[in-house]
């Protein structure tokens, strides 16, 4: 019984997503593959995952996104309002676009995770920087994290809505647009580690 439940809140929250088509969805990027969940029919409304090892891969990505929005002061706990804007959000992108938002999405995910990133290390009494690689999950956290910070600052800027802000960053993110937070981010810090090489 409590399982049917949890299925009918699921769905009844998050209806609108069911009508983009993930089965024409590609990822290109092979080391993200395995960690973006393009599930939009089992979103839940709370932590079935929670404190278990790289469950993170588990959760949807659209409710990671709708979680990462969440961090903010206007959002905290409020997930049916976090939700509304990212389904008005990808209706923004689907108008201006005409294609599949979640397409975008993802394109702006793999354009803002960075690939290479730097470490301290200590050598004796001082720290020397060394650029290591990014693990995949960690590549998707710090996309995910810089586009909801990324559309959120945005708003504060100008008297758009945060819908058309996030619509806004991940457009730009897709086409790999150094205008976008989440890309001009990824660029400092592989900069940086270029030159800790």
């Amino acid at each position: 019984m409590a399982a049917k439940k949890s299925e009918q809140t699921s769905t009844s929250f998050f209806p609108v997503l069911s009508k983009y088509d993930m089965k024409e969805v590609k990822i290109e990027d092979q080391g993200l593959a395995r960690y973006i969940n393009l599930d939009t029919e089992n979103l839940y409304h709370g932590g079935i995952n929670a404190n278990k090892i790289f469950a993170k891969s588990k959760i949807p990505i659209i409710e990671r996104l709708i979680n990462n929005i969440m961090r903010t002061e206007a959002y905290t706990g409020k997930k049916i309002k976090a939700y509304k804007v990212i389904k008005d959000a990808l209706e923004i992108i689907d108008k201006r676009t005409k294609t599949n938002p979640m397409q975008i999405f993802i394109d702006a995910l793999q354009n803002a995770a960075p690939k290479e990133e730097t470490t301290r290390l200590r050598f004796g009494g001082i720290s020397v920087p060394k650029a290591v690689d990014v693990a995949p999950q960690r590549r998707l956290d710090i996309a995910i994290r810089n586009i909801c910070l990324g559309s959120v600052s945005a708003t504060h800027k100008n008297k758009k809505s945060i819908q058309a802000c996030l619509a806004d960053e991940i457009m730009k993110a897709s086409k790999n647009d150094v205008a976008s937070f989440s890309v001009a981010k990824k660029n400092d810090i592989e900069r940086v580690a270029k030159s800790a090489r």
